[in-house]
């Protein structure tokens, strides 16, 4: 177990190391520069196209055979949304201090100018299977790159990070709230969520997305409720945190015996690695459920990956933050779930904590179910479409060993995957970046991939 632990952490210092984050921004700086900024000089046409868009009906919505573009959202969003919004906000506070947060906004930035280009070859380069879209990095690696092999190194590391981040960890996560929130035993706890869990994913994308597209919702309102609490009786704090992240992005003070620069190198490491861990740009997994999406127009379903990391990191881990750093919480030395649940307990006592557990609960679910999307395409493509029904026996199965196991190394590992995803989708995203143009009539023209 030794042996494997130090080869996870030498692999894990290369893949989530210096060159792989600036990789990860250096994407999203080149997509931002090449679509003219369009996450923030086309603010108003994609906010148009995504979050008014809720209000308007869908009268064909009984008549769709695959999902809509807003449940791909959901879905995408549900699995991004999860213990990275809570712990992975108060982590990189704890570790690179209050700027880290400033670093997580630069990252988000970017990342949907990534997100959007992901999500663009991915309906391009999607098929259908059985009446359904599907899609994902591994189609535009093999279809557009014409290189197999690489798409099915990805589709690998994909379905072994659904096991691992996606399910082992997040399941631990629930089992870890519901005990601590309402005194469930975690045995019995594992086998209501595998329960719970099974009942979604064998109904498939459409129960999947049924489901986040009134989970995520109710998640984002009833969390954003409870913070304004926070925030209105912390008020005066408020301007003063934002100074506060300001300045310690750049701080440039040295550390003890140190160098120069040592907390601002922290900040942009810690932020930065949040910032990615928590919207999952550049990772390639968005983009497989948003292949899945009832749309002939890649362009505006890539407006709806911008819009998920718009609400992922700009919204909710900012609100986070801004809690813990208003009550002063981030002064107690403490680190993760300690320090997130301290931020609520110091304005609602021990309904603080309680509320903490069910958003983990909450968050963690989401995750959980929309990661066994991501594994199953992944798994459907290595195997050509064979075994998903063992694949999504398997996936139950882990949930319950993953509610009543220690999974510290597991969770190390699933970090590597993770980052290791991310190598063979940044390398296509760049190579196949010519298909997706700028025109200087509109902001991006509505045909954007030349077919």
């Amino acid at each position: 177990m030794d042996i494997v632990n130090e080869i996870n952490q030498f692999m894990n210092n290369l893949v989530w190391g210096p060159y792989m984050l600036i990789l990860l921004v250096g994407v999203g700086i080149f997509f931002s520069i090449k679509l003219r900024f369009f996450q923030l000089f086309g603010f108003k046409e994609w906010w148009t196209k995504t979050a008014v868009s809720f209000f308007k009906s869908d009268k064909n919505k009984k008549d769709r055979e695959n999902i809509s573009p807003f449940q791909a959202m959901a879905t995408a969003l549900a699995g991004s949304i999860g213990t990275g919004n809570i712990v992975g906000v108060a982590n990189a506070i704890a570790l690179g201090g209050a700027g880290s947060v400033f670093w997580m906004w630069v990252a988000a930035f970017f990342g949907m100018a990534t997100v959007f280009a992901e999500n663009v070859l991915g309906v391009k380069y999607r098929v259908r299977r059985n009446g359904k879209y599907v899609g994902g990095p591994m189609y535009y690696i093999e279809k557009g790159l014409k290189c197999k092999w690489l798409a099915v190194i990805f589709a690998v590391f994909c379905t072994l990070a659904a096991f691992g981040m996606g399910n082992m960890t997040q399941a631990n996560s629930v089992a870890g709230a519901l005990e601590n929130g309402f005194g469930v035993n975690k045995y019995l706890s594992g086998i209501i969520i595998a329960i719970a869990v099974g009942v979604i994913i064998f109904g498939g994308i459409d129960r999947i997305s049924r489901l986040t597209e009134k989970l995520v919702p109710f998640m984002a309102i009833i969390y954003t409720v409870a913070v304004f609490v926070i925030l209105a009786v912390n008020y005066k704090n408020i301007p003063a945190s934002f100074e506060k992240i300001i300045i310690e992005a750049f701080d440039i003070k040295a550390a003890a015996g140190g160098f120069m620069g040592y907390g601002m190198s922290r900040a942009i490491k810690y932020g930065i690695s949040r910032g990615v861990f928590s919207n999952e740009a550049g990772l390639g997994s968005s983009p497989i459920v948003h292949s899945a999406a009832e749309t002939d127009d890649p362009y505006e379903q890539g407006m709806w990956g911008i819009f998920q990391v718009f609400v992922d990191t700009i919204v909710l881990c900012t609100l986070m933050a801004l809690c813990i750093l208003a009550t002063g919480a981030d002064k107690t030395g403490l680190d993760g779930i300690e320090l997130s649940t301290l931020s609520f307990d110091l304005v609602l006592g021990n309904a603080g904590n309680i509320f903490m557990s069910l958003s983990i609960i909450l968050f963690a679910f989401a995750t959980l179910v929309s990661w066994s999307y991501y594994g199953e395409k992944s798994f459907e493509y290595i195997t050509g479409g064979k075994y998903i029904l063992i694949y999504r026996l398997i996936y139950t199965a882990i949930v319950y060993f993953g509610c009543i196991t220690g999974i510290s190394l597991v969770w190390e590992i699933s970090d590597t995957l993770n980052g290791l995803m991310a190598i063979p989708n940044l390398a296509a995203l760049i190579l196949l970046s010519p298909e997706i143009r700028y025109s200087g009539k509109r902001v991006i023209r509505k045909k954007l991939i030349g077919q």
